[in-house]
């Protein structure tokens, strides 16, 4: 599989999807046509037409697919597809609503390229128990696209000592899911991303990097660059000497 997995897609200080221009373009080297998944937000031809403007700088013709009139079909003859960010729930929801989850999974598990920004990262992953968004609308399960074994939770924010928030920072939360669930959790800060080419995984990015989660085991930094090839291994265990 191809993927590329971004934290977001809006940069401070940069226009939309700016700041991973480059990998986006190696991503999608040689395709003609990209097929957007706009369903995380309810503007759907607002959305697609933000996309097509950005993609036409990479020489690449977007199609949304909520225009075609078999989603499934298009899906399926997909030379690539995107999945925008947005609201997980929504966004879930309406794939389960169009048979899509299958259908997507399906044709990036044979060979076309995905990309995802934010909501469209929580889809890659076996669930979307670890989003930051709020259940606007009830799905019918949390199962998501399963391209990757483990878990992502995009916009990671690290806790701020001086903050006068009384919630729970975003570790706290990412350790009660743990309290209940054995699956690595890799918080994406912004500006990173991931790529995954077959059996390698590579952290990218701009910024800070990432925060690996496990149960039971202190959190542990990655810069980008790192390899965490060991992630796509149902079995896989991280060790903080290797970090």
């Amino acid at each position: 599989m191809k993927l590329l997995l971004l934290s977001n897609s809006a940069a401070p200080g940069r226009a939309y999807l700016d700041h991973a221009r480059e990998v986006i373009a190696d991503q999608l080297s040689g395709i003609q046509e990209l097929l957007f998944v706009p369903y995380a937000l309810a503007d759907h031809d607002g959305y697609t037409a933000k996309v097509a403007a950005f993609m036409a700088e990479l020489g690449l013709r977007v199609r949304g697919i909520h225009t075609a009139d078999d989603p499934r079909t298009a899906a399926a003859e997909a030379q690539a597809i995107f999945i925008g960010g947005g609201n997980s729930f929504r966004l879930l929801s309406a794939l389960q609503r169009g048979g899509l989850v299958d259908a997507i999974a399906r044709r990036v598990r044979a060979g076309a390229p995905y990309m995802g920004s934010s909501a469209g990262t929580n889809m890659a992953c076996p669930t979307l128990r670890t989003t930051n968004d709020m259940p606007i609308v009830e799905p019918a399960s949390f199962a998501s696209l399963g391209l990757v074994p483990f878990q992502i939770n995009p916009h990671y924010l690290d806790p701020d000592p001086a903050g006068t928030h009384m919630g729970e920072t975003r570790e706290e939360r990412l350790t009660q899911f743990l309290e209940e669930n054995d699956v690595p959790v890799l918080g994406l800060r912004e500006g990173t991303w991931l790529r995954r080419d077959g059996d390698a995984l590579t952290l990218g990015g701009i910024a800070a990097g990432a925060r690996l989660f496990t149960a039971g085991a202190e959190p542990v930094e990655y810069a980008p660059g790192a390899d965490l090839g060991a992630l796509l291994t149902s079995e896989a265990r991280f060790d903080s000497r290797k970090a």
